[in-house]
Parts: C-alpha cells; structure tokens; sequence
C-alpha cells in the first residue's frame, strides 16, 4: 500500500523567514556594503510611510552632515533599468542625505521580488521609532492581510509583543476623523484605544480634544457616556478596579476582554475578531 503524500507545509503563520530566507535586513557582515551616487537611487512603489515631516528632516540631515548614515539604505536593483536602484528601506535617510548634500551614501543591494521587497521594506520602517501609531498599524495591517503572517510571527518579526500588535490593530476600527487626530499627535494613542469601543468616537474626541482631557479622564468621559440616561453609575471603587483588570487582561491577552460583575459573580466576556486569534485563544486555554 503507497504511503499517502503529506500536504506541503503553509506559508502562513511562519514569519518573514517564509517570504525573505535570509531575514529583511542584512546586516553588513550578511550582505555586501556598496556606496552608490545618490541620483542612482529612487523612492521604491512599497514605501509605508505617510508624509514625511519637514522639521524631522532638517534634522536628519543636520545630524547627517556631523557624523554621517549609520544605517545603510536597502535597495534592490529596479527592474528594466540598468544602474538605478529602488529603495527598500531608508528613503528619509536617502532624502536627508540629499539635504545634507552629500554625493554618496552606503547601501546594501539584495536583489528582491515584489513581494519579498514589500515585505521588507515594511518591517524595515516597523522597527524604527519615528512612525506615529496609525501608520504602524496600517503597517500590520498590510502585512497580516498580504502575507498571512499571525500576530505572534509578526511580532517577532518587528521587535514588539503580541498584544503591542493587537492593542495596535484595533486602532484601525476607529473613524477617519479619529484617527487623523492621532496620525497628527492631537490625541494620544492611550486616548485612541478608549475610542476603540465607544458608541460615538468622533464626538467623544471632539469633547477630549475641546476639553484638554487626559488619558485617565477619557476614560472616564468614554464610560459615562455608555451608560443608559437616568442610569445609577456604579460604585467609582468597584468600578475602577473592574476597569484595571479589564485592561490587564486586555494588555496580556491581546483580546479584548470585558468583565461583568454582579452580585457575588458575574461574567468574563473575550472577543476575538478572526480563526487566528480563536486558535491562539484556545491553545493558551488548552496549555498549549
């Protein structure tokens, strides 16, 4: 009897090592250091930034001009043109360089697909700590949604925990609105992630905004404004400490989790938006 042929293994949940073998990001010892003219380098199509701020530019250059690039550009050779190259990874040092006038700048050449550079191109801009909150999130997002990765293999892939990623992620159900004020440091991503559940976000940030609200008063603000009109509000004490442990719990499980308590018991309520974050859920149960 023929032994029945195994399914090849998924790419998905396995990390960037499943799309780039050697990692996004050589290192100069993994990958050959070449110095190229600045106008042989462009801006590659995967750039995940938003705008790039004026004033922070001016000061990568200024700091360009003193000690240099420390960090290398990541660049592929473009397809189709001989001697110009696509920049994976770095185009703000590439444009500070500009600035600074400098000729030349240090690369690291890998010759990349499409997907491959994408993905590297976004991990490289993910582990660096200048992008705001939504422009990470849309970042996950991105690769999540192309690559099939889990939160956990992302996670890993870009430096930060699991629940960092999907504390992250739940900021995209917010309004455009909302999420501009965030994207332009109006409202913190503490204040965002009170807006996540609420009824009525835009208004609330209006109110937080106009108010000059702290994150803790926010909260306030975003629970007292759920309750029913002419409803008693709970005891401040039980309901500060049920409010804490929600967000413990929130913050160690990656799920949103929400506790109902009454009486002498009550209930725990732990919603999952995807089969991945289900499966997650129940091997953590399972001890698995």
């Amino acid at each position: 009897m023929s032994t029945p042929r195994k399914a090849p293994p998924s790419r998905l949940g396995r990390g960037l090592s499943a799309l780039i073998p050697d990692g996004p990001v050589p290192t100069a010892e993994q990958a050959a250091l070449r110095t190229l003219p600045v106008e042989a380098l462009e801006p590659g199509p995967f750039q995940p930034r938003g705008g790039m701020d004026k004033a922070s530019l001016d000061d990568l250059a200024a700091s360009i001009r003193e000690h240099g690039i420390l960090q290398p550009i990541l660049a592929r050779p473009k397809p189709g043109a001989d001697g110009t190259y696509e920049i994976i990874g770095g185009e703000r040092r590439w444009r500070a360089a500009q600035a600074a006038q400098l000729h030349e700048v240090p690369v690291v050449i890998r010759d990349l697909g499409d997907r491959e550079a994408m993905a590297a191109g976004l991990v490289e801009n993910l582990q660096r700590q200048d992008l705001n909150i939504m422009e990470e999130a849309e970042g996950y997002r991105r690769l999540l949604d192309e690559f099939g990765l889990t939160q956990e293999s992302l996670g890993q892939a870009v430096g930060k925990s699991r629940s960092h990623v999907a504390n992250t992620l739940r900021l995209l159900v917010l309004p455009p609105e909302v999420r501009d004020l965030v994207a332009n440091g109006v409202l913190s991503a503490g204040h965002a992630r009170t807006l996540v559940t609420a009824a009525e976000p835009g208004r609330l940030a209006a109110q937080i905004v106009a108010r000059g609200l702290n994150v803790r008063q926010a909260e306030a603000l975003a629970a007292s404004q759920s309750r029913p009109k002419g409803a008693a509000p709970e005891r401040p004490s039980r309901d500060a400490d049920v409010a804490a442990l929600e967000r413990d719990l929130t913050e160690r499980l990656g799920l949103r989790i929400s506790i109902r308590h009454q009486g002498k018991g009550g209930e725990v309520a732990i919603r999952y938006r995807d089969l991945d974050q289900l499966d997650g859920l129940v091997r953590l149960l399972s001890g698995g």
